[in-house]
């Protein structure tokens, strides 16, 4: 929905109802609003994604002119799942009482060292030993040195079997090199 302000974002609401006079001119959109997480009590917080809102309490009567456009607003599970995110696409996991400033679900589920829950605009690697995932810099590595990695186990996993990671380096091998290896060692 158009802001009053242009050089605001658009706003973003659910569609409740949809009703008009008896002469069909002037039509009324009845909404329950999503808030941006900046627009919440607590604020835009680091895990919070670009493209995330929360389902609010607030209900309003809008006139039917002031929606500019259509889009999606997906669960949580369902957006990380796209294979790409447009302009109209949002995700919501949380529902929000614009009164009191309340969350629910009140708590979500925490990753990495930092214990942040997921933002989808951040890069993760998963440890193939106890399946965490982790930011990179929070294992000291750059976005581009994960991007690289064909395996990762994290260092609690490598400090219960270090073996691990000298399986799972053997099995990155190229099977040729391997060959090779096997030939070199008959002579």
């Amino acid at each position: 929905m158009r802001p009053a302000e242009r050089s605001k974002p658009q706003y973003v609401a659910r569609i409740e109802r949809i009703e008009a006079d008896a002469r069909g001119g002037n039509v009324k959109v009845h909404v329950r609003w999503y808030y941006r997480p900046e627009e919440s009590i607590g604020g835009r917080r680091q895990f919070h994604g670009s493209k995330e809102v929360f389902l609010s309490d607030h209900y309003d009567v809008q006139s039917a002119d002031t929606i500019e456009a259509k889009c999606t607003v997906h669960s949580f599970k369902s957006y990380t799942k796209l294979d790409a995110v447009g302009n109209d696409d949002f995700f919501c996991r949380f529902e929000y009482n614009s009164a009191t400033g309340a969350f629910n679900p009140d708590r979500v589920a925490v990753y990495c060292k930092c214990e942040m829950p997921y933002n989808p605009d951040d890069l993760m690697v998963q440890c193939e030993g106890c399946s965490d995932w982790f930011h990179p810099a929070c294992i000291e590595m750059t976005a581009e040195e994960v991007k690289l990695l064909d395996h990762y186990f994290c260092e609690t996993c490598l400090s219960d079997d270090p073996k691990k990671l000298q399986n799972s380096l053997a099995s990155s091998v190229d099977l040729d090199t391997k060959v090779d290896a096997k030939k070199r060692r008959r002579r």
